[in-house]
C-alpha cells in the first residue's frame, strides 16, 4: 500500500489511522474444540493460501469451506480444495453474477471487467459449466446461490431467480448442500425453495433473516449459518434469530475478508477469526463455548459431508 504523505505541519494521524484499520487483528485466544469456518474467499484475502490455513489452525479453525461466486472463483475453490486437505470447496454463480452475464456489466465492477450482455443462453451455458465442478468430490456444496434485492435492481430479479432454480437443481443432482445468499428478499427465497422442492440440505450464509424466519428454517430443517455480523451493535434481530435456532442447525462463519466481527470491526476478516464470532454466539445462546464448538463442528461435517 501507497504510504499516504502528510501535509506540512501536518501530525500524520490520517495515515496512521489507515494503517490500523488496514492491518489484521491480533490472534484470538485458541478454542479448546476445533471447529470449521463454513464460508469463506480466501481468493480475496491477502496472503497465501498456506498462510492463512496455518493461522486459523493455530488457533482451533481447522477446516474451511471456500466459496465460489463466479466461474473463475468456483474452478479457484475447485482447485484449492483439491490441493488441500482441510479445504472444501463450493461452486456457483453469485445472485449478482447472473444479471451481469445476462445484461452485461459495462461499468465492469464485477472481477471480469466490463461484459456485453450475453442473454439467457450464456447464463446457461455458465450454469452448465457450473454444473460440472459440482460433479467433483472435493466440491461439497453448491452455492454461494439465491437472491439479492439489494445491489440488483427490478431488471436483474428474472435472471437471478432463473440461476437460483437451476442451482437448486444442481445440488439435488449432484446430491450436494445448497448454500443460500439472501439478502433483502426472504420470502422470495423461502417461496423458490418451496416451489422447486428444496435438497435434503440448505444453508442460510450470513443468516439475516429475523426469529420468526428462524422458526420457519428449523421446521424446513435449514440450516443457519452466522458470521461476525451478529457481534454488531444493530444486529440485535440476528442474535434473537440464533437464540431460537435449533443448536443441532447453526454453523459459524466469516464470510471473510467480510463482516469483521467487533472489536475488529471495518478491518480485514480471514478464517483465524473465528473463535471471536462463536464466543459471541455462545452467549445469545447461553451455552458454554465448547458445547456451541462441538455442536457446530458436528453441524459442518454433516452438512458439507467430510
Amino acid at each position: 500500500m501507497a504510504k499516504t504523505a502528510s501535509t506540512p505541519g501536518g501530525s500524520g494521524k490520517a495515515s496512521g489511522a489507515q494503517k490500523e484499520k488496514d492491518a489484521p487483528p491480533p490472534p484470538p485466544e485458541p478454542l479448546r474444540v476445533p471447529v470449521a469456518d463454513s464460508h469463506t474467499h480466501l481468493d480475496m484475502q491477502s496472503g497465501t493460501v498456506e498462510e492463512a490455513l496455518a493461522k486459523a489452525a493455530s488457533v482451533g479453525v481447522t477446516t474451511v469451506v471456500q466459496v465460489g461466486c463466479d466461474l473463475a472463483g468456483s474452478r479457484w475453490a475447485a482447485e484449492t480444495a483439491a490441493a488441500h486437505e482441510s479445504v472444501w470447496a463450493t461452486v456457483a454463480l453469485h445472485p449478482n453474477e447472473a444479471p451481469r452475464i445476462v445484461l452485461g456489466d459495462p461499468d465492469g465492477w464485477s472481477r471480469q471487467g466490463a461484459r456485453e450482455p450475453g442473454g439467457d443462453a450464456a447464463l446457461d451455458a455458465a450454469l452448465d459449466r457450473i454444473a460440472a465442478l459440482a460433479a467433483l468430490p472435493q466440491v461439497r456444496g453448491v452455492g454461494e446461490t439465491g437472491l439479492d434485492y439489494f445491489r440488483t435492481g427490478p431488471e436483474g430479479m428474472a435472471a437471478q431467480e432463473r440461476s437460483f432454480r437451476r442451482h437448486v437443481a444442481i445440488a439435488k443432482e449432484h446430491g450436494k448442500a445448497l448454500v443460500i445468499h439472501d439478502r433483502e428478499a426472504h420470502d422470495d427465497v423461502l417461496r423458490v425453495l418451496a416451489e422447486e422442492g428444496a435438497p435434503d440440505t440448505v444453508v442460510f450464509h450470513c443468516y439475516s433473516g429475523d426469529a420468526a424466519m428462524a422458526k420457519i428454517c428449523a421446521e424446513r430443517g435449514y440450516h443457519m449459518s452466522f458470521a461476525g455480523n451478529i457481534t454488531f451493535k444493530n444486529a440485535q434481530p440476528l442474535r434473537d434469530a440464533l437464540a431460537v435456532a435449533p443448536l443441532d442447525l447453526v454453523l459459524v462463519e466469516t464470510d471473510a475478508p467480510f463482516l469483521t466481527p467487533v472489536p475488529y470491526r471495518g478491518r480485514p476478516n480471514a478464517p483465524y477469526l473465528i473463535p471471536l464470532t462463536l464466543r459471541a454466539m455462545a452467549e445469545v445462546k447461553g451455552v458454554p463455548e465448547d458445547t456451541l464448538a462441538t455442536a457446530v463442528a458436528a453441524n459442518t461435517a454433516r452438512v458439507f459431508g467430510y
